[in-house]
């Protein structure tokens, strides 16, 4: 499934829910529905700068593909990196870094989080596509790029 077909399911997923609070809580679940993350990456160099929240993000190279794992301290935020998970992951790097993550605002999710937690989603996308620009860059210089 591409990157945008997964936006597109999961702006569908949305699209019959109008109460925010039921949409909260379909972020709290998938939130809980995270794999947990390895506990050896709970460490200061994989806490996401600019979140209000305490957020671990780890990315690993698998078969030219990325996969990302993360965790929070608040459960909200917990969901949004795992709906970022859900669209990035088993990707290449040069698809993460040339995403356009549209389901975002497809789903209202920026008008809908406070001033700072909107800031730490914009932190969560970029700090996913610098790890996207990180791989892209080793694959070239090893010869092996997609």
């Amino acid at each position: 499934m591409t990157i945008n077909q997964t936006q597109d399911r999961i702006a569908a997923d949305f699209e019959g829910i109008d109460d925010w609070m039921d949409r909260y809580a379909m972020i709290i679940d998938l939130g809980n529905e995270l794999p947990p993350i390895d506990e050896r990456f709970k460490t200061p160099d994989h806490l996401i700068e600019g979140c209000q929240s305490r957020v671990w993000l780890n990315a690993e190279l698998q078969d030219g593909k990325m996969q990302f794992t993360a965790d929070s301290d608040a459960i909200i935020v917990k969901g949004i990196i795992a709906l970022l998970i859900e669209v990035l992951n088993g990707h290449t790097p040069t698809e993460v870094a040339d995403a356009d993550l549209y389901f975002i605002d497809r789903i209202g999710l920026s008008e809908n989080l406070s001033p700072t937690r909107s800031n730490g989603l914009l932190a969560m996308v970029r700090q996913m596509k610098m790890y996207a620009v990180a791989f892209k860059a080793i694959e070239q210089k090893s010869g092996t790029a997609d």
